[in-house]
């Protein structure tokens, strides 16, 4: 065999090839190649004058499974009764093809649940979204100017996140139906329902002025009509994206500070039996807490806690021990300013210095009051109500326990913290908190907050850290303005933990999660 004719073999045996591994479909057209091509093919400047066009789930998502996100959307936005559903409907769904399964998954999630009240993709999705984005994926998303998102997912659930997470710029995906305000589950045959008219419209001046390409999986349809006007499609392999690595903290486009909701863990579908399972051991559990924390003293209390699963870890500033072991008969108790994570952070501080404390809480619930077996005191918000009550406290010689951020926050970051405290005292001991949960959160901006002590109860395991710090120097306290003491604390108090400081206040938390300023 000649040397000509070998080469005619060897290229009708890479047309082949490409026939069966990227198969054109209905864009015969199109240029489907690895994406790892593209980011060699073009250079940074060339990538931000290209609009991209992306399947979300295909081309982000490391998952290939949805029922997740659907689980935190029934169980967040319905309930428990509601996530049992879905759960139990699962197996069927599995059985049936992929656009019925969706269907009916739809139908359960959105079935009643008011429009308007629907906040679950701003306020719960963006950080299980966000641990799910592989890197690799989201480097050749970020990579060009201008980003359509396209989702098999309804479009109130990703479009949330796609924007205020990653800046793109239009998002595409299933539309629901809507009767007197509610959704009624229903939803569009195919991904998008936008018309041939309306897409060529929004996209004319984007495929006239700049250089549209495609991205997405290769186990997935790439008909949609927006792939059609793209030159090149790039695509990822299932075993191309088995291999992508979870999007490092540090590499978040935008820092994710505040989410709502109680699961906190992927609710796979294993994930969710194990839940299901745990729940009636849990509730048990639960009252058997509740009683020992209330009824039992410290001495017996805390190894019984510890035994169930509710641990503490201590850490003791050696200039400070003498203050925590003063007799409690000395004329004025001891302000402790310490972060918010949950509304356990007084009765953890009271265990570790072996000793009742009295709780300065805003807006605290009345069951949150009848069961919390230290002294509470509701401050009002109005500085010169609030700066009394604590100077009078004390002086009546308790031990306080107030924390100025007003809010819990459950990432690795500290909020603002409010002056007050160093108005009131310069004498007081910084206290950093930290709690890590298994399965539930302890707090909530949309919720039921009377709840917040029983889902970290619920927890299999729990854990809090606490740890006091030094004291500022006496100079720092007092030639300071109370402004500059409280940023000083913050400070000291994120060094600690290994947090980073915000601006970010109560009011943003309840404006970003919940849509008000927060107000009870």
């Amino acid at each position: 065999m000649d040397r000509k004719m070998l080469q005619h073999l060897f290229f009708l045996y890479k047309f082949i090839l490409k026939l069966l591994v990227y198969p054109q479909g209905k864009n015969k057209s199109l240029k489907h190649m690895k994406y790892e091509y593209m980011m060699g093919k073009y250079t940074s400047e060339e990538l931000q004058n290209t609009t991209i066009v992306f399947d979300f789930e295909g081309g982000l998502l490391r998952s290939s499974s949805l029922f997740p996100y659907f689980m935190l959307v029934a169980f967040e936005g319905g309930g428990v009764l509601r996530g049992l559903v879905l759960f139990l409907f699962y197996p069927l769904v599995c059985l049936l093809s992929k656009e019925k399964g969706l269907k009916i998954m739809m139908f359960i999630c959105f079935f009643g649940i008011k429009k308007d009240k629907f906040i679950i993709g701003r306020s719960v999705l963006p950080k299980f979204f966000m641990e799910d984005l592989g890197l690799e994926g989201f480097e050749v998303v970020m990579s060009c100017g201008r980003k359509v998102g396209l989702s098999e997912l309804p479009r109130v659930m990703v479009e949330g996140f796609l924007k205020d997470y990653l800046d793109v710029d239009c998002v595409f995906g299933r539309e629901l139906k809507v009767v007197c305000g509610y959704f009624v589950g229903l939803m569009e045959d195919h991904v998008t329902t936008t018309s041939c008219s309306l897409i060529n419209d929004r996209f004319k001046e984007m495929k006239s002025d700049s250089h549209l390409i495609g991205f997405g999986s290769s186990n997935k349809s790439l008909d949609h009509q927006l792939f059609s006007l793209c030159k090149e499609i790039y695509v990822a392999s299932e075993a191309e994206k088995r291999r992508w690595r979870a999007l490092p903290r540090h590499k978040y486009p935008k820092p994710l500070i505040f989410h709502d909701g109680r699961i906190a863990f992927m609710p796979t579908f294993l994930a969710t039996l194990a839940m299901i399972t745990w729940m009636p051991f849990g509730t048990c559990l639960v009252l058997l807490r509740t009683i020992i924390t209330i009824f039992f003293p410290y001495p017996i209390a805390i190894p019984i806690l510890s035994f169930t699963g509710m641990r503490g870890r201590l850490y003791i500033h050696p200039n400070i021990r003498h203050i925590l072991n003063k007799p409690s008969r000395n004329k004025t108790g001891t302000l402790y300013v310490c972060n918010h994570k949950t509304l356990l952070d007084p009765i953890y501080i009271s265990m570790a210095i072996m000793k009742p404390v009295t709780a300065l809480t805003y807006s605290l619930s009345r069951f949150s009051e009848l069961i919390s077996p230290l002294k509470t005191f509701q401050l009002t918000r109005n500085k010169e109500k609030d700066s009394k009550i604590m100077e009078t406290l004390l002086n009546q010689n308790p031990d306080l326990v107030i924390c100025p951020e007003g809010t819990t926050c459950r990432e690795p970051y500290v909020l603002r913290f409010s002056p007050l405290f160093a108005e009131i005292s310069n004498d007081f001991v910084p206290v950093a908190l930290d709690a890590n949960v298994s399965m539930f959160y302890a707090t909530t901006a949309g919720g039921f907050k009377f709840l917040d002590p029983l889902f970290f109860s619920l927890n299999p395991i729990a854990i809090y850290h606490v740890k006091f710090l030094e004291k500022l120097p006496s100079a720092n306290t007092v030639e300071r303005s109370t402004i500059e003491v409280a940023n000083q604390v913050q400070k000291q108090i994120a060094q600690v933990l290994g947090f980073e400081c915000t601006n970010l206040t109560r009011r943003d938390k309840y404006m970003i999660l919940a849509g008000n300023e927060g107000v009870v």
